[in-house]
């Protein structure tokens, strides 16, 4: 028996098949794009700017109108269905920009990401501390008064407040510093290990295959290639292309 044939399949929690859209009518951002994400795993998109990676997020929450494919959850399809449908199918989003409220405190904002059903207040504050112990030593602070790696903690509670089963993140280590990045991309390995399926689009290219399971190229809106993290640092074409280093460096930095 092979080693492809012992290897367990795992059941396919979210997938995008042959996806076009964009946000002008007849001008198509993704070209038949396709993802697919099994249950518990950590799925990184990379690629050039423009690629169209931040539209397949969109696309997959309901913000940019998918006019051909279709988007399926556990099964289901859930094509261009409204993000507060989504969220209570289990779907949660980070967007890049303007992802928290600045006037509320972190204890206001994490009320706010469980509005569909705020009796889940209690129980789901309390995993969130044990997760990030900070946002409870400082739940009564405004969020527009912690710096930017402090505030994506909180976009990214926020969005867990309703206990998701995949959770979309659009560039979480943007604009942070090299610190403030490293603490992002443990907290989202933490927030997979503790059982949330993770989609991440990430310019940050070689940090992003580094921690992630399996990790989607695209572009120009299409996908141009796919394999597990460690497969795709170390593609020859991959790095000439996209990661812009040698293949040794990429084996030092892994």
């Amino acid at each position: 028996m092979n080693d492809a044939a012992k290897a367990p399949q795992r059941e396919t929690l979210l997938k995008a098949t042959d996806i076009v859209a964009g946000y002008i009518p007849g001008v198509n951002i993704l070209n038949e794009c396709n993802l697919e994400v099994a249950k518990g795993e950590l799925v990184g998109i990379i690629g050039p700017n423009g690629a169209g990676k931040s539209t397949l997020l969109k696309a997959l929450f309901g913000l940019v109108h998918v006019s051909s494919g279709t988007v399926t959850m556990a099964g289901k399809d859930i094509t261009n269905h409204k993000a507060n449908s989504l969220v209570s199918q289990g779907v949660g989003f980070v967007p890049q920009n303007n992802n928290v409220f600045p006037s509320l405190t972190v204890e206001e904002n994490m009320r706010m990401g469980v509005y569909l059903k705020p009796k889940m207040f209690a129980e789901r504050f309390e995993f969130i501390t044990d997760l990030f112990p900070t946002l409870g030593e400082r739940r009564a602070q405004r969020a527009g008064a912690m710096s930017g790696g402090e505030r994506q903690m909180v976009a990214m509670a926020r969005a867990l407040m309703m206990n998701p089963s995949v959770l979309l993140l659009d560039e979480p280590s943007a604009g942070l510093s090299p610190v403030r990045q490293d603490e992002t991309f443990l907290r989202t390995r933490m927030i997979n290990k503790a059982g949330v399926s993770i989609v991440m689009v990430e310019q940050n290219a070689r940090r992003c295959l580094q921690i992630c399971d399996r990790g989607y190229v695209l572009d120009q809106g299409q996908n141009a290639y796919t394999g597990t993290g460690k497969e795709l640092q170390s593609d020859p074409k991959v790095i000439s292309l996209y990661l812009g280093t040698l293949a040794e460096d990429v084996d030092k930095a892994s």
